[in-house]
């Protein structure tokens, strides 16, 4: 089925427009991005089990953008009245006035931009679902994943674990957007989920939890293979448990599609945000056109490069959807950008500008960054290999876009020696390097690729976005500790 695009979007869409054209009596130049979605989040322990009607990405409500004399004001509201566009009007010219007088009194020319181009254009999208998340029996699905925590706990005992707790969370947003110009008319809908499952397990001097996620643009049918992640959750818990810690240096090491994923998201992810390029706060900016990275390493971002929670027709600035070709074979080809950075910049958008909320500033970020896959089979990278590691889940990341430093917390990893398998597991793990040599230093990519997005992303400490990541298996030196 299709998801189908808000009554309620439809019902004040001819409002809005009639907003736009009062405004654009004052402004060089108005859009309007309304959005509507609605969603659950359900998370079910032994202890407790809780629902909510809320997801990261939530919300209703519409935000205004208006240019004049190369400065732009915002304006956001909630409860628009489409037969009170003239009171609308009123209020947020008002507030969009006052807020370029301010521009102006400060001097703020290092903000002036051009106008951003209004061609006509009309989208209309409802995306294929299986089922609503607003439709949902939540009644049954909380049935449903409780089942799927007793039987963690149980596959757990069986297995000789000593269990304390067994933990599943759901979550699944039906997205509308409605993006309006003078000339322009877009609307979209699309659902994703994603999940999680952890067991809690008890060793003789610690406590580990492992876990694993699935996401996808999808609705709550997600679900329905959340039991199926038992199997996996309890030999990462028994894995753990017993794990040593690792020896800190050098070592060649395969990183799983997950951690590919990390890898990509923290080391040129954050890094070719150009925004970050108008501010002077990217390396990346210096080096378009050279190599980061070995033949192996090709990195794409955008939208229509995966399949994933973050697969949308267009941004929240009305750019539609890309495919970024970062990286090429190890030449760093361009970054990813927000319609205004683009402006500032002189480059095109690439359908990456987003907000955390229709209240929030559209910042440059991420969607779907992938590494592309290769020609080697896993089992020809851990024979490849001397001693090393094979490199599994993570705990977070973080890099230094100014100087290309990069951290990754890891969840585990297992020792290879000679080629094979160890059966040794070492946890947990902090790997550390300049991005170019790690890049540079890949020699292998398998031919299978996986994505992941059951996280979010900040840009610095705040706004909140969906992302996903992946990539295929990597063959590669890094330091670990």
């Amino acid at each position: 089925m299709k998801a189908p695009f808000s009554s309620y979007l439809n019902g004040i869409a001819p409002g809005l427009k009639e907003l736009i054209t009062l405004l654009r009596g004052k402004y060089d130049y108005v859009s309007v991005l309304s959005t509507d979605s609605v969603g659950f989040t359900v998370s079910i322990s032994q202890r407790a089990k809780s629902v909510s009607r809320k997801t990261l990405a939530t919300e209703r409500g519409t935000v205004v953008r208006v240019y004049k004399n190369g400065l732009y004001a915002e304006s956001a509201f909630t409860g628009f009245d489409p037969a009170g566009a003239a009171e609308t009007f009123e209020t947020i010219s008002a507030e969009l006035d006052a807020q370029l007088r301010l521009l102006n009194a400060a001097g703020v020319k290092a903000y002036e931009t051009g106008i951003l181009p209004d061609e006509p254009r009309t989208v209309f999208v409802e995306m294929e679902t299986g089922r609503l998340p607003e439709e949902e029996d939540i009644a049954s699905l909380v049935d449903k994943l409780s089942a799927v925590s007793d039987k963690g706990m149980k596959a757990g005992t069986e297995k000789g674990l000593k269990i304390i707790d067994f933990h599943v969370r759901a979550g699944s947003t039906h997205v509308c957007k409605m993006f309006l110009t003078e000339h322009q008319d877009l609307r979209q809908s699309y659902t994703f989920s994603e999940g999680m499952c952890a067991a809690l397990v008890a060793g003789e001097d610690r406590t580990e939890m492992g876990y694993s996620s699935l996401s996808g643009r999808k609705g709550p049918e997600l679900f329905d293979a959340m039991e199926e992640k038992i199997p996996e959750i309890v030999r990462i818990s028994k894995d753990l448990i017993s794990a040593e810690r690792v020896v800190p240096g050098e070592y060649e090491v395969i990183t799983s599609p997950e951690v590919s994923g990390l890898i990509a998201h923290e080391a040129f992810g954050h890094g070719v945000e150009m925004d970050m390029f108008v501010k002077g706060r990217a390396l990346g900016a210096d080096y378009i056109g050279k190599r980061v990275g070995s033949d192996m390493v090709t990195m794409h971002e955008g939208a229509l490069c995966a399949d994933d929670v973050t697969s949308f027709a267009f941004d929240d600035e009305g750019t539609p959807a890309g495919d970024v070709t970062e990286i090429d074979k190890g030449i760093l080809r361009g970054g990813i950008c927000d319609a205004l950075s683009a402006l500032r910049l002189g480059v095109k958008p690439t359908g990456n500008g987003k907000r955390e909320s229709f209240s929030h500033k559209v910042y440059t970020r991420m969607t779907n960054t992938m590494f592309d896959s290769g020609t080697s089979t896993l089992a020809e990278m851990i024979a490849s290999i001397k001693k090393g590691y094979l490199l599994e889940g993570f705990q977070s990341g973080m890099e230094d876009p100014k100087h290309w430093g990069i951290q990754c917390i890891l969840d585990r990893g297992y020792e290879i020696i000679d080629g094979k398998l160890t059966g040794k597991v070492v946890s947990p793990l902090v790997m550390t390097g300049y991005v170019p040599d790690l890049l540079g230093s890949v020699s292998m990519a398998s031919t299978d690729r996986e994505s992941f997005g059951a996280g979010a992303c900040g840009k610095g400490h705040k706004e909140w976005v969906k992302v996903a990541d992946g990539g295929p298996y990597l063959k590669a030196k890094v330091r670990l500790g």
